[in-house]
């Protein structure tokens, strides 16, 4: 509760979070993803939280499952989130970033997210939640990944509610939107103090040819498609506007987005240096295809900067980490620190580093997957699950001692943030 957000180190947010996908629907071939059950955080919580005092964290990225605390349409089970939440603020004094859609929707949601209620019933839920915990939650992420769910849900037919292609895309993406615009009120007019972070997959997109320039620049535009449409700029003279429409969007549809826009609070970014920069190429067909680059995550700092230039809100990393051996992921911490402390210097606004996730989590393969959960794990945390050692689930890697050394000189790790005359 107590967490604010200023220009000096020592007000400088330490953070980290618990992976928390949650798509409980199956079908032939698709095994439900809840990394919460998987990883067997419903029942060792209390452990899995207690490493957050540990790395002396001020915040913690922790989601709700939706579809177990609403089992039927506007009846609630909170007995599990009770214990939870009380545990994390008032007995290890960190700060709750409440994920409250970390994708899937409940199962009694007849087609998910294209469900035409689906932005009422989420902010339902969003509104239920604060009124239950006002004293305890302030700070929240009314849906994390926009543009991810949007792929594979509307996209890729990966997860439910299995649509395809650009029209199936585009209207997932504005019905989350719309769902956003819905919980940000709902949850406003709880509690009028209440801190929204909108977290979203920031990416950049290089071209290896001069001709393949306009479709990167394409790429990045579609990057930015969730936070237009918050924002109220997704007005016809918009880049993307008659795309949305030809992919359909109604032009009345985007103009009632356009004139209820939200505010960005707080602005959350998240980066993975092997996976969030895409290069578009020529395969040897000639047709187009994307494969990852900048592995060293060269262009972090860039990154963070455009998206300040564009909405000029104070900004957080909100997911950041790196696959690879400890000496890897250590690199990467130090880097992207020292990026940040660059940043702030240079007066861009960055509030927050989120090392993420605090421990193990399953890759998400999983569900198209056939062997045990433990084929799956995916190791980018501080804390490895140790299932060999007697009394202690979680074994620190090398890079906790990075992150508490970090952590022990914020005015040598991060800076202050220099106002500046741009």
């Amino acid at each position: 509760m107590g967490m604010t957000l200023g220009p000096s180190p020592e007000e400088f947010v330490w953070a980290s979070g618990i992976e928390d996908t949650f798509v409980p629907q199956s079908r032939p071939g698709h095994r439900a993803l809840d990394e919460y059950q998987l990883i067997g955080h419903y029942e060792h919580w209390r452990e899995d939280l207690a490493l957050a005092r540990e790395l002396g964290l001020g915040a913690l990225r922790w989601g709700v499952p939706w579809y177990r605390v609403e089992p039927h349409p506007g009846e609630f089970d909170w007995r599990w989130v009770d214990q939870v939440l009380p545990y994390l603020v008032e007995e290890l004094g960190v700060t709750p970033i409440v994920d409250l859609m970390h994708y899937g929707c409940p199962f009694w949601m007849y087609r998910e997210f294209a469900n035409r209620d689906y932005p009422r019933a989420v902010a339902a839920y969003a509104r239920a939640f604060a009124e239950r915990y006002r004293g305890l939650v302030r700070w929240y992420t009314p849906l994390n990944e926009p543009l991810i769910n949007a792929l594979m849900c509307g996209r890729r037919a990966l997860w439910p509610p299995y649509l395809r292609g650009d029209r199936g895309y585009v209207r997932i993406m504005l019905q989350l939107v719309k769902g956003i615009i819905e919980t940000v009120e709902a949850i406003k007019e709880v509690d009028a103090r209440s801190v929204m972070v909108h977290v979203e997959a920031a990416g950049l997109s290089r071209a290896t040819r001069a001709d393949l320039e306009a479709l990167a620049l394409e790429d990045q535009r579609r990057g930015y498609l969730s936070f237009d449409l918050l924002t109220g700029r997704m007005t016809p003279d918009h880049p993307l506007f008659t795309w949305l429409v030809r992919n359909g969007a109604s032009p009345d549809e985007l103009a009632e987005l356009a004139r209820r826009p939200t505010e960005v609070e707080v602005m959350g970014l998240n980066f993975y240096p092997q996976w969030s920069t895409k290069q578009l190429y020529l395969d040897p067909k000639g047709r187009l295809a994307y494969r990852n680059a900048e592995q060293d995550g060269a262009g972090f700092g860039a990154l963070i900067s455009d998206y300040y230039q564009r909405y000029r809100a104070p900004l957080m990393v909100t997911e950041t980490s790196a696959f690879g051996a400890p000496e890897v992921r250590a690199r990467w911490l130090g880097a992207s620190l020292l990026e940040v402390k660059s940043l702030r210097g240079r007066g861009v606004p960055v509030h927050g580093y989120t090392w993420f996730p605090l421990f193990t989590m399953i890759d998400w393969r999983y569900r198209f997957g056939r062997g045990p959960v433990s084929d799956y794990y995916l190791e980018l945390g501080l804390y490895q699950l140790d299932e060999a050692a007697a009394g202690r689930r979680w074994a620190a890697t090398p890079l906790v001692e990075h992150w508490l050394r970090h952590r022990a000189d914020p005015a040598g790790a991060v800076g202050e943030i220099i106002k500046s005359d741009g």
